[in-house]
């Protein structure tokens, strides 16, 4: 892994961490080994620990008195309540996305799709989980709404590793597919109220994905 060189050093750190969260290379609960990720990312422990401050804001890890930080255990109810949030701002997206979006916008969001497909059809589901996030991430953009984009990259950061989970049946991606597909009509046609709705049923059903996902535990870990 390259030495990290960028001025926003914490930032940068905290992706980093980020990163081997979502890779399952730190699993939830695992305590964040400090001095090997200083040695790992060529920085002190100034920034580590600056990151791990942003990390815990967002609500990915936390930070325990006198003993470092630890991934956050994720749990069912966590994962519920932070997509309600985000089915909402995602919703919201939608709809204003539809008043805003020019045909440019549009078309390039149909590419995505289309790569989309592509990537479903030959299996290649990391390649498909990248570009299913780069159609959500255009749609946001498209809203125009800066403060919505930012309550729901905070939220998305939180339940990222599930999300984009690898425990994803046949059948959940096969539904998956179905909705971008009702998604990419919505949009084209520019009717919000049916986008909105599309968008917050579609992340309801990524829940029951989650549900089955190792790293979720009704119990949290002493």
């Amino acid at each position: 892994m390259s030495k990290i060189q960028h001025r926003n050093l914490y930032r940068e750190v905290a992706d980093r961490v980020l990163d081997l969260i979502e890779q399952g290379e730190l699993a939830s609960g695992d305590r964040i080994p400090e001095r090997e990720l200083c040695e790992r990312f060529g920085v002190s422990r100034t920034p580590l620990r600056e990151a791990l401050k942003v990390l815990a804001s967002e609500g990915v890890v936390e930070l325990l008195p006198n003993r470092g930080a630890r991934v956050r255990q994720l749990t069912l109810k966590m994962v519920k309540d932070t997509y309600d949030l985000m089915g909402a701002l995602e919703g919201l997206a939608g709809e204003l996305a539809c008043q805003q979006i020019s045909d440019e916008g549009i078309a390039e969001i149909r590419d995505l799709h289309g790569r989309m497909l592509d990537h479903y059809r030959n299996r290649e589901l990391a390649e498909y989980f990248r570009v299913n996030r780069q159609i959500h991430e255009g749609i946001l953009a498209a809203s125009q709404n800066e403060a919505l984009q930012e309550m729901y990259s905070n939220l998305s950061q939180r339940v990222k590793r599930v999300r984009y989970s690898k425990q994803m049946t046949d059948d959940f991606w096969r539904r998956a597919v179905e909705d971008h597909e009702a998604m990419i009509e919505a949009l084209e046609q520019r009717d919000g109220r049916w986008l909105g709705q599309i968008l917050r049923e579609h992340l309801c059903n990524k829940l029951e994905v989650a549900a089955m996902d190792e790293v979720i535990d009704d119990r949290q870990r002493a």
